[in-house]
């Protein structure tokens, strides 16, 4: 499997607030992006991305046979564990009381991609020449899109489009969402933050990736960068 990935502050933020894990054989892929005042957001995505890390590998062995739904739950409890986590922390000090983050997390296992997911980061797919979104965002924008109250188009622009409905670790308890997919030769995953959809078209996402995906983590950020780079841009790419 090809393993790329890139993380950069972007143009405009003073610190990172996204992080990200991938174990040496690209089998377990962790991207959080963090918000909160202070350092919060830097705070939480750390947190959230290792306590998630820590669960995955004391429940989970590659080596052993699982069906669907028990890679499904241990992910699930995964996530319920750096909620708490995350949410205990923000509990310690003042201004850390606003902090939460997204936090994606992808296990490949016997020929599948099996993810969790909260926030707005995003779990892609390409294969035979088509992107498609595996995700729905956590969004207020998401949900007026959902409503039928705005277009996609008017939803790019919105001036509420990062206002999330579900974070984790803002709240004692989270829902996640849970799913898996086929992971066929030649596929290629792209888990990312908004810090990268918000500056680069899926189209464009697509072309750079197509063109050359040795060079695609660097390229992307250039684009976003070029495109304003307003946010932290993180991003992991697997080919199978």
């Amino acid at each position: 499997m090809l393993i790329f990935a890139k993380t950069d502050i972007g143009r405009e933020r003073k610190n990172n607030q996204d992080y990200y894990y991938i174990s040496d054989d690209g089998c377990l892929s962790i991207l959080a992006d963090g918000m909160g005042g202070y350092a919060g957001g830097e705070i939480a995505s750390k947190i959230a991305t290792l306590s998630a890390k820590e669960y995955i590998e004391k429940n989970f062995d590659k080596n052993l046979d699982y069906d669907v739904e028990q890679i499904l739950e241990i992910i699930k409890k995964a996530m319920e564990y750096a909620n708490w986590v995350v949410h205990k922390k923000a509990q310690e000090k003042p201004e850390l009381e606003q902090m939460g983050t997204t936090l994606e997390i992808c296990i490949i296992y016997k020929e599948k991609m099996f993810v969790g997911h909260v926030g707005d980061s995003r779990v892609y797919r390409i294969r035979q020449g088509i992107i498609r979104k595996l995700t729905k965002d956590d969004s207020y924008v998401q949900k007026l899109v959902e409503d039928g109250t705005i277009t996609k188009e008017e939803a790019k622009n919105h001036p509420k489009k990062n206002m999330l409905v579900k974070a984790l670790g803002c709240e004692t308890d989270i829902e996640v969402n849970v799913f898996y997919k086929k992971f066929l030769l030649d596929d290629i995953i792209l888990i990312c933050s908004d810090g990268l959809t918000n500056m680069v078209s899926e189209e464009q996402i697509y072309n750079i990736i197509s063109n050359d995906i040795n060079q695609a983590t660097e390229n992307l950020v250039n684009e976003a960068n070029r495109n304003g780079g307003i946010d932290n841009i993180t991003m992991i790419i697997l080919k199978k």
